[in-house]
């Protein structure tokens, strides 16, 4: 792990990172999101718009590794049996397929189908944490918080999709609970790409009220210069 403090370059203004207290987080990088014939997809999404962040992540990813830093992943899906997905969640839209429905990769984001599961190049190694979650935010019905919490974890360096979909509920859940979040752009990304960047821009907005954007790129360079 680098063994001082670093200032990342961001928006709108420079961060502090103390690595010690710092965590990796890749959100719902999962195949029903990012492939052909997953939730995604049903829902009439271009997938290959994900694309662009696969290979920023798998960068992080390796770095955080490298070092030592902490890693979270996490999914979003449901029990088999249903009980944890509302039915207003299932029964919105005009998907192809809904939430349980069988699939080209097992049942539509159901925990334990192949689909729900994360995409290859991201895959969770041995002791990283993964928090499997029933809607958008990661904090949400998770033992995310007393995880981080028991970690000293303060600071979160934020990657997934979508970026105004989970990536955003995530970051406001997290703000509220006193973490510092640093959203790295080029490893997020949405099936809208306008979408995308107002996401970005409302999370840096007004001073940064919901935390920090920065890119993966200006992170490895801290890593390396500390």
């Amino acid at each position: 792990m680098p063994s001082k403090a670093s200032m990342l370059p961001a928006e709108p203004g420079p961060v502090e990172i103390d690595w010690g207290t710092t965590a990796l987080m890749i959100i719902d990088m999962q195949r029903d999101f990012l492939e052909p014939g997953g939730f995604g997809e049903t829902l009439g999404n271009d997938v290959s718009l994900l694309a662009s962040a696969v290979g920023p992540c798998r960068k992080m990813l390796a770095a955080a590794r490298e070092v030592g830093l902490a890693v979270i992943h996490t999914r979003e899906g449901h029990q088999p049996d249903l009980s944890d997905a509302p039915r207003a969640k299932i029964e919105r839209g005009a998907p192809s397929l809904r939430i349980g429905d069988p699939g080209p990769m097992g049942r539509i984001l159901i925990r334990g189908e192949p689909g729900h599961d994360i995409v290859p190049e991201l895959y969770p190694a041995a002791g990283e944490i993964v928090i499997d979650k029933p809607g958008k935010g990661a904090f949400y019905a998770t033992e995310l918080d007393a995880l981080l919490r028991a970690r000293g974890i303060g600071t979160l360096l934020v990657c997934g999709v979508t970026t105004e979909v989970c990536v955003n509920t995530t970051v406001r859940e997290a703000n509220d609970r006193g973490y510092r979040c640093i959203v790295l752009a080029d490893c997020c990304a949405s099936y809208f790409p306008a979408f995308h960047e107002a996401g970005l821009a409302m999370i840096k907005a007004q001073g940064g009220i919901f935390g920090w954007v920065s890119t993966s790129a200006a992170v490895l360079d801290a890593m390396r210069r500390a």
